[in-house]
């Protein structure tokens, strides 16, 4: 059996170009404080990120559409990681990690790490001392 696989759809918008590696929190439209606060801690490290720069299909229709499509928060370019901060709302958790086994399933090339609210409180502990 020949399957195809999905094609990961490329953010262009306002918060990304192709070829961004952003290191400047200040300048990104962040959905949620935390984010803001994170993409600060790798400012500070002078670690290169983007912000949701890939979506990643996982579910399609029977016509081959996606109907279930993910974007990780923030890619490490030079870790060649995708990071997904769950802290607002601990109910997305087991819905966020549904997704990460499905992309992991389907991309399986693809390193990504959920941080959990007490790693990302754990980080911030660290970031502020």
């Amino acid at each position: 059996m020949n399957v195809k696989m999905p094609e990961v759809i490329d953010n262009i918008n306002k918060n990304n170009t192709p070829v961004s590696n952003i290191i400047n929190a200040r300048e990104i439209i962040f959905a949620n404080e935390s984010e803001k606060e994170f993409a600060r801690i790798l400012d500070f490290y002078k670690i290169k990120w983007q912000y949701e720069p890939k979506t990643f299909p996982l579910e399609f229709d029977d016509e081959g559409i996606a109907i279930l499509s993910f974007s990780p928060d923030f890619y490490l370019t030079d870790l060649d990681l995708f990071i997904e901060l769950t802290t607002l709302n601990q109910n997305l958790v087991t819905k966020k990690n549904k997704k990460i086994r499905k992309l992991r399933e389907l991309y399986p090339f693809i390193n990504i790490k959920l941080f959990y609210k007490k790693d990302y409180d754990s980080l911030l502990f660290k970031f502020v001392k």
